[in-house]
């Protein structure tokens, strides 16, 4: 089973030696920041600040910075094995039409339903209960980031709301900026399902909607939040697979939402369509300030939390971060059911310096003239993979997480005129280069080795290698000296 709550994942990680608690008096107001990067960039341990001037909750950071702790988050061996899982249930049979066969099904159709969420009534997040003059944001640690962030920002919050018009429950990650003790932000960005059902609360002139936000949770239930899974699938399933125990919920105590009964704190309150508010600046993950502009207000009726409540956050900026590796997770979670629907992929890398939408990596099995921009036009269409601003494709006997390799390879087989395809259509809110918002110009790069069908007349030329005895022979004369060549 995977971890009860977020202080379950806490004692792992310091039973591992993975976690560091700080002592000394911090500051919420960029110190917090400048230690946890310096910390990440040199790959460092999860911090739990344990005296944070101003407030008198612990902060966590840094929880998920390694590919260890990021392991130990989600209790695998390799990132590869929760891909290997999902495939495991999304290769079930379906048409089977013997009994035997329905027969067969049976124990993963059971063991998908021990993943289902489950409402509670009692719930650890609502030890205490404030409402009214009780509310108030500022008795949080809540990071201000970098010299130029518009205020304080809630960077680690589960965003709980529901569809205005089915009823259907969605959790992502929206940064919220503090206005004031009982006002926010909601940084719901265009694509965001978020967005969209607030877009449909104006739609059905409601005069709010209904929101709630968690923070501190277990490792899956947070991961979720941020996890490219299709609307259609509510978060908490996902969740519940990855920690391979339902995900309890609990109905919140002013608003018309449920949040996971483990959490921290929530935050309980409302958007009202229509009302926008001046957001930002942010340091954002792509290591720029994204400008301000406006954006929802989240209107807080009621905070809840455990006792002793630990503070759960998180910062972006210059890769690489915390995030990175959680990016990295959910490349591999991903690629087996990207494979389903474009099976000539071999492998994919998203590098830390695309941050996320900027760059792919991709590498196939080419079987016909122009195979590599076929891939390049099925991936823009594919969820998150349309906001990828260059994709480029290699042949499959490039390993694309060396990313040394692929730039030498690419570098030589590339012709600018041939093997480059550039296309318009929506990118990631945060690109700062777009001539507009949301809408820019995207690059594929064909760095596969060309064909005669492709227009290449003269004789692709064979790469350098060392012949298989030679290099036995010097492994062999050189390893008694105990020099690795």
């Amino acid at each position: 089973m995977g971890y009860r709550d977020l202080r379950h994942f806490i004692d792992a990680l310091e039973s591992k030696g993975m976690l560091v608690r700080v002592r000394e008096e911090v500051d919420p107001y960029l110190e917090i920041t400048e230690i946890t990067d310096r910390v990440s960039k040199a790959a460092g341990p999860a911090l739990l600040f344990e005296n944070v001037k101003g407030s008198d909750m612990p902060v966590l950071i840094n929880a998920f910075g390694s590919f260890d702790r990021t392991k130990l988050a989600f209790e695998i061996e390799d990132f590869d094995d929760i891909g290997r899982e999902i495939m495991r249930f999304m290769e079930m049979p379906t048409g089977s039409a013997s009994l035997l066969g329905k027969l067969k099904q049976l124990p993963k159709l059971a063991e998908l339903g021990s993943f289902l969420p489950k409402t509670v009534a009692k719930a650890p997040c609502q030890e205490v209960v404030l409402t009214g003059d009780e509310v108030d944001l500022d008795k949080f640690p809540i990071l201000t980031c970098w010299p130029d962030d518009g205020g304080k920002f809630i960077t680690l919050p589960l965003v709980f709301t529901k569809d205005p018009v089915t009823g259907k429950r969605n959790c992502g990650m929206y940064r919220m900026q503090v206005f004031d003790k009982r006002t926010t932000g909601m940084h719901w960005q265009l694509h965001k399902v978020g967005a969209e059902h607030h877009r449909r609360a104006g739609e059905l002139k409601k005069d709010k909607l209904e929101v709630a936000v968690a923070i501190g949770s277990d490792p899956a239930v947070m991961y979720s939040a941020i996890a490219p899974v299709p609307p259609e699938i509510d978060e908490m399933i996902l969740a519940g697979f990855l920690r391979k125990e339902a995900v309890e919920m609990v109905k919140c105590k002013t608003v018309d939402v449920e949040v996971p009964a483990n959490a921290e704190i929530v935050l309980e309150g409302y958007v009202i369509p229509g009302e926008l508010r001046d957001e930002g600046p942010f340091g954002d993950h792509n290591g720029y300030y994204t400008p301000v502009e406006p954006y929802p207000v989240f209107h807080i009726t009621a905070i809840t939390h455990r006792r002793n409540p630990i503070y759960a956050t998180t910062i972006v900026g210059k890769p690489p971060m915390e995030d990175c590796y959680l990016g990295k997770l959910t490349e591999r979670i991903f690629l087996p059911p990207l494979r389903m629907v474009v099976p000539e992929v071999v492998d994919l890398s998203l590098p830390w310096e695309g941050v996320f939408h900027n760059c792919a990596i991709v590498s196939i099995r080419k079987r016909f003239p122009g195979h590599a921009k076929k891939v390049m036009s099925a991936l823009w269409g594919m969820g998150q993979m349309t906001w990828t601003k260059c994709i480029i494709v290699v042949d499959d006997d490039v390993d694309v997480q060396n990313h040394s390799y692929v730039a030498w390879r690419v570098f030589g087989n590339v012709d600018a005129k041939r093997d480059i395809m550039i296309v318009e259509g929506p990118v990631d809110s945060l690109d700062h280069a777009s001539p507009l918002p949301n809408l820019g110009s995207k690059i594929g790069i064909d760095g596969t080795r060309k064909w005669k069908e492709e227009g290449y007349t003269r004789v692709w030329p064979d790469e350098i290698w060392m012949n298989k005895e030679t290099v036995e022979l010097v492994d062999r004369k050189w390893n008694k000296y105990g020099i690795k060549l």
